[in-house]
């Protein structure tokens, strides 16, 4: 088998509908020539999504986890199942263009340095996606920045850890790409024995991955002869900012407690609840202002 793509779902067809069903078309136009299988590995779904994907795509192998693990332990399960050369891990409404994971495939069997490699992602009109462009690793300034939404009003903080300086134009070794659409190497996954550090519900375990693969001795490449379809996070639009910012700063303490001195990763662990009062005081003060409205 050439390549495994796992695609984590939660209650996707209703958020989603038929994006989801777009994206699993899209993969057979995507291989091409290249062996591939296709697993979705689902969260505790309580919609039609398993049954839905079971009627219509009766070749794809799912896994039921029974409950919602989060993103990086549901795709760890998936790809426990895998049985490609190369991992694709994919969410679910992402469009892979035509001969693009054939091209991957053939591009990584030229590279044995490369562990991962991220697309060039685009919006529906063929933009860049800033959103899901790669990033520089982390820093103490630039994520406490976000944590107290300084960028709002300072945005050239950001701009190290956004790549501002950079033609994503170009291919070429990146930091990390984003978990929407990684690419991997079975080697590398192996090595890890994982494929998303399980410590991580949602957010940074992308990050936490590339510098593993970093760490363990390959590259990350960013390649922009291979482009994707990405309409950035469509379930997680609908779900509250407290929730969001709760698992994002978990997430985020987590990664400088692995990564970091006990300094810096106490600098975020301190600011974190700040961070999170902020985002509530803001929800407060917006539905008050839409009452008076």
């Amino acid at each position: 088998m050439d390549i495994s793509i796992i695609i984590v779902t939660y209650n996707t067809l209703t958020h989603q509908g038929d994006l989801f069903r777009q994206c699993l078309r899209a993969i057979t136009l995507g291989a091409a020539d290249a062996t591939f299988e296709i697993i979705v590995s689902d969260n505790g779904s309580t919609d039609s999504t398993v049954n839905m994907v079971r009627q219509e795509f009766p070749t794809v192998k799912i896994v039921e986890n029974g409950s919602n693990l989060g993103f990086g332990r549901a795709n760890n399960s998936g790809a426990k199942e895998a049985t490609g050369d190369y991992l694709l891990f994919l969410n679910p409404d992402n469009i892979v263009a035509a001969n693009s994971l054939k091209y991957l495939r053939d591009w990584m069997r030229t590279r044995v340095d490369v562990g991962i490699v991220g697309p060039k992602m685009v919006d529906q009109y063929g933009n860049l996606n800033r959103e899901a462009a790669p990033r520089r690793f982390p820093a103490l300034v630039d994520q406490i920045a976000i944590l107290l939404k300084l960028a709002h009003a300072f945005p050239k903080l950001l701009n190290s850890y956004l790549y501002a300086d950079r033609d994503f134009n170009q291919s070429g070794e990146v930091d990390s790409v984003r978990g929407a659409f990684i690419f991997m190497r079975r080697e590398l996954y192996t090595k890890m024995g994982f494929a998303f550090d399980p410590r991580y519900f949602l957010w940074f375990e992308d990050v936490d991955t590339c510098r593993e693969c970093w760490r363990h001795g390959y590259k990350v490449m960013y390649l922009t002869d291979v482009i994707c379809i990405d309409h950035v996070s469509q379930t997680f639009k609908k779900i509250g900012n407290v929730w969001k910012q709760k698992k994002f700063t978990e997430s985020m303490v987590t990664y400088f407690r692995k990564w970091h001195s006990l300094p810096t990763w106490l600098t975020i662990f301190i600011l974190r609840p700040l961070a999170i009062a902020l985002v509530i005081f803001h929800e407060s003060i917006t539905k008050i202002l839409n009452r008076k409205i």
